[in-house]
């Protein structure tokens, strides 16, 4: 099963491109590394304070997917940095 999900921040302390690629290049770097997801920024690329990031995880079943990719989005959620604008879930 596959689980895709689209989340949008707010990057509020970010007052340039290099703050915010700061900001979310270690996010995406330590989500990647603590959960077993696919992490990349789809949207905003060129935007200081806003970010769309894609979220995959595969797994054998629904909920172990679903699971491991919430687990990521709440990781994320968590950052003091940025606050959450939207969020889409697709089942594939």
């Amino acid at each position: 099963m596959i689980v895709y999900a689209e989340v949008e921040f707010m990057i509020q302390t970010a007052h340039s491109l290099k703050e915010k690629r700061a900001v979310l290049q270690r996010m995406v770097t330590r989500t990647k590394q603590k959960f077993n997801v696919s992490v990349a920024e789809i949207d905003h690329q060129d935007v200081w304070q806003r970010t769309k990031l894609a979220l995959v995880a595969v797994a054998s079943s629904k909920e172990a997917a679903e699971r491991e990719l919430m687990r990521a989005i709440h990781y994320l959620q968590s950052n003091p940095q940025w606050e959450q604008l939207d969020f889409y879930r697709e089942y594939l």
